[in-house]
């Protein structure tokens, strides 16, 4: 029986029995039936068999289901020693959505989409063979880090590795525009480009002139960034990967760009259907100066890129605004107009509660927080990308007078309850460390010569983490608790080490590293110095029983990595990131990303099917305390969650903050006295304060649970998903 003709289909029926309570009681059995049934009469019938695993590899092979290169860089024997390994392993899924999840999305299929090709050990083969490059001891550690799901690489890279038909491993892209129409017209190219590849892609507008700067000396010629988003919201419309997804775009502006008010005006509901962007995403990148006028009710100026690039004889983005502002506004050459502060503040809250939209790069923090020569002007998609960028010169060929620097995201992430039961944490990132390097690697996006050049210079990679709460909650532990933030904040400083550890040690075996590396804070030593002056270890007492297991690194072992890192240099010019998990963390069985659970039973709408229940991992009598939902969570818990993760992060994170249309009572002391418990501009003005003075690079959606039950700027990130 192919899958389209699929008779059974009772699993559905049992999976929505979990979200019908039974003597006060939820089902959680009747998952556990779903899955057993779905594997029994969806899975089994519809998968195709083998005489033998050669001939399976035969078969793929012949018919162009799989690539052969990376094939033949073993002896088969090994692959069979490797398969033995994984069945011995004995995985099974733990959820229907996980297995459901894995099937429909991910296991690879016939032509005709009527039988699966393989199962989920088989994917794992497929990542370890095509990741380890023929290096069997690392295959062999990969190996042991996926069938034990401590480590998920992104959805491109699980998805693709090794089949002949396929997209490319990386998950998003960043790119800038300048102030000409060549540049534009490449930009434009650019992001049609990617999208047909795959993964989202993220523009910075900054540096294009504002409506009514002058073109060719004549005054009020410019229209502004408005034009150029209509342009490229049509090219992802149009790039769609075959019909398969709607290309994926977000535009970064600066909030001092002159255009900024109508920037923000697009993206609402009655906006003019000429201005109006319905797909496109829209993210604000913030200075420190902002803030500052909003805390003093100040005017702020919006300064001409056309005038300041001019002034200062490079693009508007790599101009400090807060360190030139005072000069800015006293220098005449400089066309600026004046607007509220506060004012601008409380449109950005409003957007937020209409929409989700804009996402928020405090860009001052990125760049203090930055080890490497450069600046950071701009984030991706899903806002945890931050990496230096050189803008490039585009000449009237649409050729490169100068080859600029744009990067490309090779994704991955640890899962935080299982890579604590690792047997040796440091091995286990090691491992995944050198997967992620390998796509970097290879990874060759021809087709934007700068994403190319840049990733060339780079060998950047972004490790992350999702299952934060799914490990508190399985240990009685709150979220955002002392002992939680104590946690996070020792699990991200493991990561830190040993992925430094791991890229120094390439960086030693290849004799080669990141360009520019003796400009960075890692060769002078002073990225070090926090780690070398303090103990970052475990505080609490019960934060140390976690990791009793687990090699804590000491001041001395600080101490040595950075003699390491100054002699030897590092690979990776980044290392880490969070992104924000989607359909992947189902898979795993875990919660997503380091936020916390939306629901106890998510409920989760699938095209074809409709909803599906999704029960938090671990979920019992003894942990259901433990799970709260983001909506009804203090958000400063969140941040405090983020920012405890964000000191040991070199990039950023996709901190989604999670609100209520009408606020729980007593959830926020200032909502006490005020006239209504409905989610006010202020509410959003002072968690946005309390983000940036806690230190955190970005926020990505505000998203709303409104009292008809429906959900604002909830829209899934499938380019990052992890």
């Amino acid at each position: 029986m192919a899958l389209n003709n699929i008779k059974d289909l009772s699993y559905f029926e049992l999976n929505n029995d979990i979200n019908i309570p039974k003597n006060g009681k939820i089902q959680l059995e009747k998952d556990h039936e779903a899955l057993k049934v779905f594997i029994k009469s969806n899975v089994i019938p519809n998968t195709i068999k083998f005489d033998s695993l050669k001939d399976r590899f035969n078969f793929l092979m012949k018919h162009n289901y799989i690539e052969n290169g990376f094939v033949k860089k073993y002896d088969f024997s090994f692959i069979q020693k490797l398969y033995n390994y994984l069945r011995d392993q004995h995985f099974h899924f733990k959820s229907f959505m996980a297995a459901y999840k894995f099937y429909i999305q991910y296991a690879l299929k016939t032509n005709d989409n009527n039988y699966y090709l393989e199962n989920f050990i088989d994917r794992v083969a497929m990542n370890v063979l095509y990741f380890a490059d023929g290096n069997q001891k690392l295959a062999m550690e990969l190996a042991d880090e996926m069938i034990h799901q401590r480590y998920q690489p992104a959805t491109p890279s699980f998805l693709n590795a090794g089949r002949k038909r396929r997209g490319e491993f990386v998950s998003c892209f960043l790119i800038q525009t300048t102030d000409n129409m060549n540049t534009i017209g490449r930009t434009i190219n650019s992001a049609l480009q990617l999208s047909r590849i795959g993964g989202g892609v993220g523009i910075n507008l900054s540096n294009l002139r504002a409506a009514g700067d002058p073109i060719k000396k004549i005054e009020g010629a410019a229209s502004g960034v408005l034009p150029v988003m209509k342009l490229l919201e049509d090219s992802f419309s149009y790039s769609n990967q075959l019909g398969q997804r709607q290309g994926a775009g977000v535009v970064y502006l600066n909030i001092f760009h002159p255009d900024v008010v109508d920037f923000l005006s697009a993206k609402k509901e009655n906006a003019d259907e000429k201005i109006r962007v319905k797909t496109l995403s829209l993210g604000l990148v913030v200075p420190d100066k902002f803030y500052e006028l909003c805390r003093e009710d100040a005017d702020m100026y919006l300064f001409s890129p056309y005038s300041v690039e001019r002034e200062y004889g490079k693009p508007f983005s790599y101009v400090d605004i807060t360190k030139e502002y005072d000069n800015l506004v006293h220098n005449p050459n400089i066309r600026k107009k004046k607007i509220r502060a506060r004012d601008l503040e409380t449109a950005i809250s409003s957007l937020q509660q209409e929409s989700g939209y804009p996402y928020i790069i405090n860009i001052d923090t990125a760049n203090r927080d930055n080890p490497i020569d450069g600046k950071i002007v701009m984030s991706n998609l899903c806002s945890e990308i931050m990496q230096v960028q050189k803008p490039s010169v585009v000449n009237n060929t649409q050729g490169y007078d100068q080859l600029g620097t744009d990067i490309s995201c090779n994704l991955g992430s640890t899962n935080i309850v299982n890579l604590m039961a690792s047997p040796h944490f440091g091995k286990s990132v090691a491992a995944m460390t050198r997967a992620l390097t390998f796509i970097t690697d290879h990874s060759d996006i021809d087709v934007v010569p700068s994403v190319q050049h840049g990733n060339h210079l780079a060998h950047s990679i972004g490790l992350g983490a999702m299952g934060l709460h799914s490990y508190l909650a399985k240990n009685h532990i709150y979220y955002g608790s002392k002992d939680a933030i104590d946690f996070t904040s020792v699990y991200f400083m493991l990561l830190n080490y040993w992925t430094l550890k791991t890229s120094n040690q390439i960086a030693r075996e290849r004799h080669q590293t990141f360009y520019h590396f003796d400009k960075s804070k890692y060769a002078d030593g002073s990225y070090f110095d926090k780690y070398v002056t303090k103990d970052w270890g475990p505080k609490s007492k019960r934060v140390k029983e976690l990791f009793k297991d687990v090699d804590i690194p000491s001041i001395d072992d600080w101490k040595q990595l950075k003699e390491a890192v100054m002699k030897d240099g590092l690979y990776n010019q980044n290392r880490m990131a969070v992104a924000p998990n989607g359909s992947i963390s189902y898979i795993n069985d875990t919660t997503a990303s380091i936020h916390p659970i939306i629901d106890r039973i998510e409920e989760r709408y699938e095209s074809k099917t409709g909803k599906i229940y999704y029960p938090a991992p671990y979920l019992s009598n003894d942990t259901l305390p433990y799970y709260t939902s983001a909506y009804n969570t203090d958000m400063r818990k969140v941040i405090n969650t983020y920012a405890a993760a964000q000191q040991h992060v070199d990039q950023s994170m996709s901190l989604t903050m999670f609100m209520r249309s009408t606020i729980p009572k007593d959830l926020y002391e200032w909502k006490k006295n005020d006239i209504t418990n409905k989610m006010t501009t202020r509410d959003l003005n002072i968690l946005r304060n309390y983000a940036y003075y806690k230190g955190i690079k970005s926020l990505y959606y505000v998203r709303t649970f409104t009292d008809d039950k429906q959900e604002i700027g909830a829209n899934e990130c499938e380019s990052c998903e992890i």
